[in-house]
């Protein structure tokens, strides 16, 4: 799933403003992206902060559905092979269940599944499923996860690790703290998989320090659905400008190492 490290993963939430545009977004990303993170709205995303919440709103308040977003992945695998994981809460899935949720999401091109707040001692049916379907699986470390459960993680995950970079939820933030790529030091010591660092990473600068402290991806997303809060429907040249920034710094931090 990722090829390139460091590899960069920009996300947005489906159907903010509404699915049409969501895949127009898709298609500005895949110019940069190794792999896209969309988000299946929800009315309670616990993980998210303000940013995310209200694209969520927004997104259901414009009649975004579960099956709509995975014909809007569906549209956009016609046309692109790069990989798509969404993220989603257990709540959705299980109204719709599990079996169909995941069969559905095969067949439409989904090729991994992030589940917030899916603990890991619940996950062996999940786990066992997803094998058996072919989707990947991705789990959530913390700061303040310990070395042997980040193993447990890894082991766990058929995708990549995902590496929260803050304790608390998702939001642009000043600064990567030390605590962070300290972590990720670790981490990277013990995981089989890629390590892919997520939460507050907004700017340029948060993205270079990333990739020069060796994280195989970057995932980048307040920052992204921020864009697309202020400009709407309008959003996808600021969209651009923004991930090809992330890009660039990438690329000139990387040349430097």
């Amino acid at each position: 799933m990722i090829e390139r490290k460091p590899s960069l993963i920009p996300f947005i939430t489906a159907g903010d403003p509404d699915l049409n545009k969501t895949l127009d977004f898709l298609k500005i990303m895949d110019r940069y992206a190794d792999v896209i993170e969309l988000g299946i709205p929800f009315s309670d995303p616990i993980a998210d902060g303000k940013t995310i919440q209200m694209s969520s709103a927004r997104a259901l308040g414009s009649g975004t559905s579960m099956a709509g977003v995975l014909d809007v992945v569906s549209k956009f695998k016609e046309g692109s092979d790069t990989p798509i994981v969404v993220m989603t809460y257990y709540n959705l899935i299980y109204h719709m269940g599990l079996d169909s949720f995941l069969a559905m999401a095969k067949e439409k091109g989904v090729d991994g599944i992030i589940i917030v707040d899916l603990p890991l001692e619940e996950s062996s049916e999940y786990r066992r499923l997803c094998e058996e379907t072919g989707l990947k699986t991705i789990f959530l470390a913390a700061p303040n996860t310990s070395l042997e459960r980040i193993r447990d993680i890894d082991e766990a995950s058929t995708g990549f690790v995902y590496l929260v970079a803050h304790l608390g939820t998702t939001g642009e933030r000043e600064n990567i703290p030390a605590s962070t790529l300290e972590l990720l030091g670790k981490a990277k010591r013990i995981c089989k998989r890629p390590v892919a660092v997520g939460f507050g990473v907004s700017s340029p600068t948060h993205v270079a320090q990333l990739a020069q402290a060796g994280a195989d991806a970057i995932i980048v997303g307040s920052s992204i659905v921020k864009l697309i809060e202020e400009y709407g429907r309008d959003a996808g040249p600021y969209i651009d400008e923004r991930l090809r920034s992330y890009e660039e710094a990438m690329k000139s931090r990387m040349e430097k190492v």
